[in-house]
């Protein structure tokens, strides 16, 4: 029966919110009557009128876009009609609120990386929805080899602009949850939940050792854009961690013949 619910009906009113078990989301995993009415003030207080279960994740048998160790993400509706992702806190997050990811996100937004931070409160992030897939699916789709280096270059580039406003990502070494490609072939860098701007920044360094050595992405890339120099790329790498400068990035986008 809750199934065939919540598939006959995604989109809820925020004043249906505190029913079950739509509450079981806001307050996972640990279900607070105080703390359902508190995050639906928080809620309104943002302009939020509806929030649509959909996605791939599962949390309490409700479909979402996304679940982590901080919180998960759903797709929400504004007075204005926008469709906006939004960020839940868990209620057993190892921080007591969003405003930390919040700076980090508004900082890569400043260079033009991210999704577009909206607005955000103590549990809640609001920010861009960016309907797409994550990388390895659309590789999966796509045997388009100009368009997959273009997007790599994209990418590598965004990771280079991190890099220079001293930015770290912190899970670019195992990005396969962290990059989206849109409906315009537009790729994004998700999730700066772990981001920080107080340790030496690897970003370019993580993310291309993802892409071109660590298995199985490396060998789905490499099947359409060809084989590279791997010893190259190593050295191309070592050399741009000491001297973070343009010409060693373009270096390495030579060497993964980008």
């Amino acid at each position: 029966m809750l199934k065939m619910e919540i598939k006959e009906k995604l989109q809820i009113k925020i004043e249906e919110l505190a029913k079950p078990p739509y509450c079981e989301i806001l307050c996972y995993p640990r279900l607070e009557e105080r703390e359902v009415v508190r995050r639906i003030n928080e809620l309104k207080s943002l302009g939020v009128k509806k929030l649509e279960f959909i996605g791939s994740k599962n949390v309490s048998g409700i479909p979402v876009l996304g679940k982590g160790c901080v919180g998960i993400v759903v797709a929400a509706y504004l007075e204005n009609r926008r469709k906006v992702a939004l960020k839940i806190r868990r209620v057993d997050a190892d921080r007591a609120s969003m405003r930390h990811e919040a700076e980090m996100l508004k900082k890569a937004n400043s260079v033009g990386v991210g999704p577009k931070l909206l607005d955000f409160t103590e549990n809640f992030l609001l920010m861009q929805y960016i309907d797409g897939k994550l990388l390895p699916e659309w590789l999966n789709e796509t045997e388009n080899q100009s368009l997959v280096k273009k997007i790599l270059r994209n990418l590598l580039q965004q990771c280079f602009k991190l890099d220079q406003i001293g930015l770290d990502h912190g899970e670019l070494s195992n990005a396969s949850k962290h990059l989206i490609i849109d409906s315009k072939n537009k790729p994004y860098i998700l999730d700066f939940e772990t981001a920080s701007d107080r340790r030496k920044p690897a970003n370019l360094t993580s993310l291309a050792q993802y892409l071109f050595i660590r298995k199985p992405i490396s060998e789905k890339i490499i099947n359409i854009i060809g084989e590279i120099d791997r010893q190259r790329l190593v050295d191309a790498l070592r050399k741009y961690k000491r001297e973070k400068t343009e010409e060693n990035f373009e270096r390495v986008l030579e060497v993964c013949r980008l």
